[in-house]
């Protein structure tokens, strides 16, 4: 009597047991569906924006480049990379950006996104910035980029930061550069701790023969003149090239300008979520108004800077955020 008494409290026990791990599952699922519609909302919002950022810049300057770095979906119609190519989206850049392509933290090739971007290169240049961690494997990283139509820049730990300027240029060449589509090549240096003064970050860039420099609008908190993006506008042989401005749009970063001093996570309530990996940075409901002043449509905001200073274009850093900000 005792052992089916035993079974039964048994039976009891892993019917219980069942029944909370269905109902976790059952939320989880719900859970990851209402993030899914969430993140779709959120994305064609982010394609709006840089819609409108565009047409902004371009009101000043008509060949006025835009290169959003990552999220590639942002490409397709539904932000879903198994419908067609959303048009509007495409006709307010010039290219898209992406970074750890062939070569992610693990070492391995990133086969979603490298499909994503085999359906955009035909009409956009793709530029990517690759992180190796193996110096044999530089080489094939650079020929995988090459062999899909991209223009990789590679850099290794010591350059995690993006404050070196490598020795080597990919595809060096004697070519005026005009147009996005030119670029063969691209240094990106967008934090310049290692230099310093802004004269000698300067000189070392000019001494260069990149076709595309990437660079934040300030040395430091010192913006850049309009004769000193000027100067970097040509490259050592004396051929034309492209500087381009790094943007965050998706993330407020607490050292720039705007900042104010009592802002933190939740204050104002589109500083949304932490940043992992970034201590400084907190991802935006980049949606409110709020934030979008502060970035382009005024003579105060952020893009309006850029193309005052005479920036060839803007390089739209986490435009990803749209997913960010629902997904861990």
């Amino acid at each position: 009597m005792n052992i089916l008494a035993d079974s039964i409290r048994n039976m009891k026990k892993i019917y219980l047991i069942l029944s909370i791990l269905f109902a976790m599952a059952f939320l989880y699922s719900f859970e990851q569906e209402d993030s899914e519609k969430e993140s779709a909302k959120a994305g064609k919002k982010m394609q709006d924006f840089v819609i409108n950022l565009s047409r902004y810049a371009r009101k000043f300057d008509p060949n006025f480049i835009v290169i959003p770095q990552n999220g590639s979906e942002l490409a397709f119609q539904n932000v879903q990379p198994d419908k067609p190519l959303c048009q509007n989206y495409l006709n307010a850049i010039d290219g898209i950006a992406i970074e750890e392509l062939f070569y992610d933290e693990k070492g391995k090739a990133d086969d979603y996104r490298i499909n994503n971007l085999k359906k955009i290169v035909g009409q956009k240049k793709v530029i990517v910035s690759e992180f190796i961690k193996e110096p044999n494997d530089h080489n094939q990283i650079i020929q995988l980029n090459q062999e899909a139509g991209f223009v990789p820049f590679i850099r290794s730990a010591e350059n995690y930061h993006y404050h070196l300027i490598p020795e080597k240029i990919i595809n060096e060449n004697e070519n005026d550069i005009t147009k996005l589509s030119d670029v063969q090549n691209f240094l990106y240096l967008i934090n310049a701790d290692d230099f310093d003064t802004k004269n000698e970050l300067i000189e070392k860039v000019s001494n260069t023969n990149f076709d595309l420099i990437l660079i934040d609008l300030y040395y430091l908190s010192f913006p850049y003149s309009k004769k000193e993006i000027e100067k970097l506008q040509t490259k050592k042989n004396g051929k034309k090239r492209l500087v381009i401005c790094y943007l965050n749009i998706g993330a407020a970063e607490n050292w720039r300008n705007y900042w104010q001093s009592d802002w933190k996570l939740g204050n104002p309530k589109w500083l949304k979520k932490n940043y992992k990996g970034y201590d400084n940075e907190i991802y935006v409901q980049f949606w409110e108004p709020a934030w979008q002043k502060i970035i382009f449509g005024n003579d105060d905001s952020y893009l309006k800077k850029i193309v005052d200073a005479g920036f060839d274009g803007v390089f739209l850093d986490n435009v990803e955020a749209y997913y960010a900000l629902y997904h861990n």
